[in-house]
């Protein structure tokens, strides 16, 4: 698989490892996280994390509640905000996406 040429000897192999590794990051999905805040009007405001997600290039994304009873394949990561939003008054809902590893 070495791509050296005879007058070249300097060239570096071919690295199928590290090309592996650039395809991943190249595709892998974008996490997000759906938090649902209340009270943010007031000295007592909370928020907690409701649910995880990965979204992909096609738009769409998938979702987990952090019990695992909830499981979701949306049409966009916004659906899912919709599903944790405003269920009790004073609760509202949002993506938090997280940094790209780096």
């Amino acid at each position: 698989m070495a791509t050296v040429a005879p007058q070249d000897p300097s060239s570096a192999p071919f690295d199928f490892d590290k090309e592996v590794c650039a395809l991943v990051r190249d595709t892998a999905p974008r996490l997000f996280a759906v938090v649902q805040e209340c009270d943010l009007e007031t000295e007592y405001a909370d928020a907690c994390v409701a649910a995880w997600g990965m979204a992909y290039d096609d738009g769409s994304a998938h979702v987990i509640g952090v019990g695992g009873m909830v499981a979701m394949s949306l049409g966009s990561p916004e659906r899912a905000v919709r599903h944790y939003y405003g269920r009790r008054e004073g609760i509202s809902a949002r993506l938090v996406w997280l940094p790209p590893a780096g």
